[in-house]
């Protein structure tokens, strides 16, 4: 009975053995791909990845930090909202620096008196030294004149001092220095910020406090040229690159803008992880016409491909 056994789970080990086998050779067909991966244009064309950015004549986007420190009180503007120069963006608490501004401005207040009261000790010595030199002494005279010389000096750091505590005043009130268009804010009402920026939960790490980018219509993408790859870059006037945007079948053709003439290590587009690669990029700056069927943002990740205009392009 007990060889009975054995012989029939060796038969049923060898029966699901030889099923095993037989189903993990039958392949399943592969699915097809959701969109169309980007392809090479170009006979001779080199691969870089890059990210959008609005377009601006001198490096990316606009990070604004404020140069005091404070709790935001008031946030003004909302992002995607278009704003002039000179617009106010957001409010800190100046409460401790109003304060010292008007203690300044006590003190100018009380350095104009001193300083009136001197020179009317000084005009009263020196109208009796006038009449008759022997009424007031030299010594008493020339400290009178010595003591206006100080009240003036005690006025003017007063006044500086006033003007210096108004001044940064001012700068709790965070204002746009540029026209543009605000792609993000980084903090909220409640939250302390300093030069550094605001504390992002999200990265451990600190943030501009607002983004703001052109507010015209074209955007700007600057990719990355691998260093091994720059030799075999076209001449710019005869330069041709088009963008594939990720997720679509999608592609754009790009406008040489510059070069960003300055070899630097390579960094993770994808995170904002700030460890570097050893392997070293060239910035290229491209400029292109929003599409208006298709939505594109700031920060988004494109693949392009660059290569040469043909010899009959105009």
């Amino acid at each position: 009975m007990r060889n009975k056994i054995l012989v029939g789970i060796a038969v049923l080990g060898i029966l699901l053995g030889a099923g095993s086998a037989f189903f993990m050779r039958i392949q399943s067909n592969p699915q097809p791909p959701l969109f169309k991966p980007a392809s090479n244009p170009y006979p001779k064309g080199i691969y870089a990845n890059g990210i959008i950015e609005s377009a601006q004549s001198n490096g990316a986007n606009v990070s604004i930090y404020p140069e005091v420190s404070g709790t935001v009180l008031k946030i003004l503007v909302s992002e995607g909202q278009k704003v002039r120069a000179g617009t106010p963006l957001l409010i800190l608490d100046d409460s401790v620096q109003k304060a010292t501004t008007e203690a300044a401005k006590a003190q100018v207040d009380v350095a104009k008196a001193n300083q009136a009261n001197m020179q009317a000790q000084f005009g009263k010595l020196k109208a009796s030294w006038d009449l008759d030199p022997r009424s007031v002494s030299r010594d008493a005279l020339d400290t009178a004149e010595h003591a206006v010389g100080t009240a003036k000096a005690g006025l003017e750091l007063a006044q500086k001092q006033y003007q210096a505590a108004t001044a940064l005043l001012s700068k709790y009130a965070i204002k746009a220095v540029s026209d543009g268009s605000i792609l993000s804010i980084n903090t909220s009402t409640g939250s302390y910020i300093s030069s550094q920026g605001g504390y992002n939960t999200y990265t451990s790490g600190f943030s501009p406090v607002l983004v703001m980018g052109s507010m015209n219509g074209d955007l700007a993408v600057r990719c990355y040229v691998d260093e091994i790859l720059i030799q075999r870059l076209p001449d710019p006037s005869q330069m041709s690159a088009r963008m594939s945007i990720r997720g679509t079948s999608i592609t754009i053709p790009l406008k040489f803008v510059r070069f960003q003439p300055s070899v630097s290590p390579k960094i993770e587009l994808s995170s904002q992880r700030t460890e570097r690669v050893d392997v070293r990029v060239l910035p290229v700056i491209f400029s292109f016409e929003k599409p208006k069927a298709i939505t594109l943002y700031p920060g988004q990740l494109v693949d392009i491909y660059i290569g040469e205009q043909p010899a009959n392009h105009k």
